[in-house]
């Protein structure tokens, strides 16, 4: 299957496919004929203009008053690339570097960077051909573009660095040789082009979305399993009484619990109580804020990686070249920020389900085990769990929030969105731990109500996970069991 990289919205649904199925790409005529008019006139205007052009014929950054001359225009871009590739700390995913790379190809492919067509369709190879190149964490202001990890992901095209390739990990000169590629000869601008941008930022962001989406279905599935295991009542989801607050998140949660436990026996038991602590009655109300939350972020993510976020910005058609700040992370940062503490919610209410669950009440024995004292059952995976929230909420504190200048004080604020989007990840892995551990303590509950049933639905759901992870009788090492259920609900 092949995805044709064209000026019509790249939506996230798309790109989840493009990734998940391996799908090859393909530049369309249309931005291939658009890539082609920009750099030629670029190449015009180099010849023509007597001003300095930022970038292209000038240094960077502070040095932007340093005239280069047109012999050093290709060694600069290089020199730039080169010096520019300062990232640190741990690896990035290499599928998180797919979407880096797929969003700067559709960035570039607008027509508005100056690029050589070469440059662009060699990018479009390497993400072909799986050779990933390899990028750190850390090192992005989220200002002037994520300038270290896109250095370090585009060293590749000149030879320098390292990928990944056929599960090893490479030089990138060894790669090229190995695959017939000469390495590319930078023109003006073009290492500008490809350090300028926030596809760092859009990458983590994009993943963490598809990610989020997913775990938001899953928290109204488990949550409606620890609903039914706790005798808990279902007139708090009913479509009445969530109509009259129309959030859209918080009806379709109330939807979606209802629809997950449709046919159960356990909502047949008469209920001695007339309400539910707030971690239960209330999904509508937080999950619902969490699926809003998320509808907006994607929003503005699809925006972004739909626009050309280098700089200078060229228009060749009304022969305009301008310097302006459309690398700059700001508008992600704040909301991929926002998200962060919006999905940590969803892993403080589990967290406070899986409590309840474990607490001995409504007929459940404590810490869901049957001899409590010699077995302590589930008691610590509810700690781990509340470990796991704890670190969240320390990462709720909003990086977006700081700003230290860089380049001299040319680049006087910065938005550190990288570090809002690494967060944002780590965030969304904790909340798939979180939940995980909510679903070990669920199943285990369903399993002390027999020989009632949950809905059919879950019940399926239910024997599917019981091939993975077993009923606890009596104490065991539990961590591999965690583990397994992490697996299960990722699948």
């Amino acid at each position: 299957m092949t995805h044709y990289i064209s000026p019509a919205r790249l939506t996230i649904e798309r790109v989840e496919e493009i990734i998940t199925k391996g799908m090859k790409l393909a530049l369309s005529e249309e931005s291939v004929e658009r890539i082609n008019r920009c750099r030629h006139y670029l190449d015009e205007k180099i010849k023509t203009c007597d001003q300095p052009i930022y970038g292209i014929t000038t240094g960077f950054g502070s040095l932007c008053n340093v005239s280069i001359g047109e012999a050093d225009l290709s060694t600069l871009q290089e020199n730039l690339v080169k010096s520019h590739a300062c990232g640190c700390g741990s690896l990035v995913d290499p599928t998180i570097v797919k979407i880096m790379m797929l969003n700067k190809i559709m960035s570039l492919s607008f027509g508005n960077s100056g690029v050589q067509l070469a440059t662009v369709q060699r990018l479009v190879d390497m993400f072909n051909d799986e050779i990933i190149p390899v990028v750190y964490s850390q090192g992005s202001l989220g200002a002037s573009g994520d300038l270290a990890p896109l250095a370090n992901m585009s060293l590749p095209l000149i030879g320098e660095g390292e990928v990944y390739y056929k599960g090893e990990r490479r030089p990138s000169a060894e790669v090229l040789k190995e695959k017939g590629w000469e390495p590319i000869t930078l023109q003006s601008k073009e290492g500008l082009a490809l350090l300028n941008g926030t596809q760092f930022m859009s990458g983590h962001g994009v993943h963490a979305i598809i990610k989020s989406r997913h775990l938001s279905a899953l928290s109204d599935k488990i949550g409606a399993l620890s609903l039914d295991t706790f005798d808990g009542r279902l007139d708090p989801f009913s479509d009445r009484v969530n109509e009259v607050r129309p959030h859209p998140g918080q009806l379709a949660t109330a939807r979606a619990v209802r629809h997950h436990l449709e046919g159960s026996q356990l909502q047949q038991v008469p209920k001695k109580h007339v309400q539910d602590p707030y971690s239960f009655r209330c999904m509508p109300q937080v999950h619902g804020a969490v699926k809003d939350a998320l509808a907006y972020v994607g929003n503005v993510l699809e925006n972004e990686i739909n626009s050309p976020t280098d700089n200078p910005t060229i228009f060749p058609e009304e022969d305009i070249i301008v310097s302006a700040g459309n690398f700059h992370g700001e508008p992600i940062a704040l909301p991929m920020d926002f998200l962060g503490v919006a999905l940590s919610e969803l892993a403080n209410i589990s967290e406070r389900r899986t409590y309840r669950l474990i607490s001995g009440a409504r007929g459940l024995p404590s810490f869901l085990v049957a001899k409590p004292g010699l077995n302590s059952g589930f008691m610590i995976p509810q700690y781990a769990a509340a470990s796991i929230v704890n670190q969240n909420k320390g990462m709720c504190w909003p990086t977006s929030c700081d700003s230290i200048p860089s380049s001299q004080g040319q680049e006087d604020h910065v938005s550190m969105g990288s570090n809002s989007a690494l967060k944002l990840c780590l965030i969304v892995d904790n909340v798939e731990r979180v939940l995980a551990i909510e679903l070990f303590n669920a199943a285990q509950a369903l399993d002390l109500r027999r020989p009632l049933l949950t809905s059919p639905e879950l019940e399926e759901w239910h024997k599917e996970y019981r091939k993975v992870v077993p009923f606890i009788d009596t104490d065991t090492v539990m961590y591999p069991l965690i583990e397994a259920t992490v697996k299960f609900i990722r699948k």
